[in-house]
Parts: structure tokens; C-alpha cells; sequence
């Protein structure tokens, strides 16, 4: 089977609107057709490579491919010479050699993955680094538009800190039309200046709308999603001791429905019940955290099949 050559994904920024859209419908395709038996990725040797632990997206994308007819090899943190002084473009130019498609997680520097992607033979995938997490924001935006029926026009309140999945949804949903992403972050913890930047002139191109602010105070109702992450990032730690006293007040909790009575809740998981979500929120009605993390399969096949230039990946239309 032949196939163009690789495009990698490390950051939302490498998509065009055309990929993005695509990439979403053909994530909606999936979850609600499935593969249809198809099997376009069965001459692809897929690596799974994770320095960092992961439950959803590690076996999101490990059974993505094997449906998608792919091979996999899978590393973990002591398996590659990396650990013994290579560099990572000897690294990359050595794996694209035998690999079709590199999935990746650090929690790092996402020069690293650039380096890796300095060839074009071998598609090159972040399953997160330390700035961003682009496949996250896919998949929450297949799940918005799978039970939401549109991503254009949906205002999103997220509360919490300004991670690296807050900056992928921030990327990703100022593209839409009419988009509104309110932030919540506490002090210091906010979105990182470039990411912002970035957003805010996606938000000005489109239409959308990107506000931020340090506290809980005067929050705006008829909102369609509540989103929250869990407070400590896989893969960091926080300097300020008194990290927690901050965060406190940025709990989501079920006061926030009264202003949003139509909102569903989603989360990235793992979930930690009583720190930035309490009980009632994560299992009760409104949640939709756990339909969000089966669409990371769907998305991470629709990644795949996008980066290897087969398959259905087509552009979405409004709504």
C-alpha cells in the first residue's frame, strides 16, 4: 500500500483549519460507525513510546492502530539508547528507518519530538510533552461534537490550571467560529504567554472569543461545558509549597450548574474525587468525563489514519 509521506502532529499549531476539522469529523465518524472493518494502516509498523505513565491515551492509540490493521513495537522509560547519551535526532533518523509512526509522551521539552521529526519517512505524534497536549484537545473536541452536535457557537468554562491540556484546548477551539473559552486559572497559574498570543489571534481570525481570569468570582452562566483537569500535572511538580491553598477555590463542584443548568462536565482524567472535582460532579448526571475518555480511541484512529495520509480523514462542515 502506498502512502503520502508522513505529517506529523506535535503541537494543534501544525494542523491547518482544513486538518483540524477533518481530523474532529473523522473522530465522530468513528464513534459512531466504527471502523466499518476497514483496515487501511495493515503495512504500518506503529511505535508506542511512553517515558511517563498513562492509562487512556497509551492504550487509546496501542488499540487504535492494532484496529486499524498496524503492527505495534512499544518502549518504555529505560528501553532506548536515548538513556545512554543518543541524541534524539540520531534517535529519530535511526526509528524512521523502521518505523512508520512514532507515538510519543515525555511530559518534556517538545523540541525533542521536533528533533524526532526531522525526517519525513516516520510520522511523528505527542501524546503529550510539558507545553501541550494536542491529541487531548482532539479528542475533547470529538466528544463536543459526538454529544453536542457542533463545536462552533459552544462556550466552555474551564476551570484550573493553565496546563498543557488547557493550551491545546485553547488552540484548538479559538479555530471555530463563535467558539467562547472561558478560563479560570488561579494566580500564576495561568495560560503561558505564547499560547495565549497564539489563541487570541486564532480567536480574532475567527470570530471566537478567549477570556481569562485569577479567580472564581462573577461566572458566566449558559455555559454548554464545565471542563477541569486534574491538579497535578502527569509528569510535574508544582514549587510553591502552598500550591494547594490556591487551588482550592477552583474546585468544580455542583454550585456551578445553577448558572449552567444545561452543562455537561468533562475531564481529562485520572480524576482526583474531592481535589478540582468533587463526587458529585464526576459521577453525577451532568458527566460526561467517561464517554470523553472512550473517544480517545476513536480520535487517536483518526489521528493515525491522518498522519499516515489514509482513510476517511475528511474536512467537517459548521455545526
Amino acid at each position: 500500500m502506498q502512502h503520502a509521506a508522513a505529517r506529523h502532529l506535535i503541537s494543534i499549531n501544525d494542523l491547518t483549519d482544513s486538518d483540524l476539522r477533518g481530523i474532529v469529523a473523522s473522530g465522530a465518524s468513528f464513534a459512531l460507525e466504527g471502523t466499518r472493518g476497514a483496515r487501511p494502516l495493515q503495512d504500518t509498523v506503529a511505535g508506542i513510546y511512553f517515558s511517563k505513565t498513562s492509562t487512556r491515551t497509551r492504550t487509546a492509540f496501542s488499540s487504535g492502530a492494532l484496529r486499524l490493521g498496524a503492527s505495534l513495537i512499544t518502549y518504555g522509560p529505560g528501553d532506548l539508547q536515548l538513556n545512554t547519551g543518543e541524541s534524539t535526532q540520531d534517535t529519530g533518523a535511526v526509528l524512521s528507518r523502521m518505523l512508520n509512526v512514532l507515538v510519543a509522551r515525555t511530559a518534556g521539552d517538545p523540541a525533542e519530538m521536533r528533533a524526532w521529526a526531522r525526517q519525513d519517512r516516520m510520522a511523528v505524534i505527542n501524546a503529550m510533552s510539558a507545553d501541550e497536549h494536542p491529541t487531548q484537545a482532539l479528542t475533547d473536541l470529538t466528544t463536543m461534537m459526538t454529544k453536542l452536535g457542533r463545536i462552533e457557537g459552544l462556550r466552555i468554562l474551564y476551570v484550573g490550571e493553565g496546563n498543557n491540556t488547557a493550551a491545546a484546548l485553547a488552540l484548538a477551539l479559538t479555530r471555530f467560529e463563535g467558539t467562547r473559552l472561558e478560563l479560570r486559572t488561579p494566580p500564576g497559574y495561568g495560560l503561558d504567554a505564547v499560547t495565549r498570543a497564539q489563541a487570541e489571534a486564532y480567536a480574532k481570525r475567527s470570530g471566537a472569543v478567549l477570556h481569562e481570569r485569577h479567580d472564581m468570582a462573577d461566572l458566566p452562566g449558559d455555559q454548554d461545558v464545565v471542563y477541569t483537569t486534574r491538579w497535578k500535572t502527569t509528569g510535574t511538580t508544582k514549587a510553591d509549597p502552598d500550591w494547594r491553598r490556591i487551588f482550592t477555590p477552583f474546585r468544580v463542584t455542583e454550585e456551578l450548574w445553577a448558572g449552567s443548568p444545561k452543562a455537561v462536565f468533562m475531564h481529562d482524567l485520572p480524576a482526583h474525587r474531592g481535589d478540582e472535582v468533587t463526587a458529585e460532579v464526576l459521577d453525577g448526571p451532568h458527566s460526561i468525563a467517561f464517554e470523553q475518555a472512550e473517544n480517545k480511541i476513536h480520535s487517536a484512529m483518526a489521528v493515525l489514519e491522518w498522519c499516515r495520509g489514509a482513510g476517511r480523514t475528511r474536512p467537517a462542515g459548521h455545526g
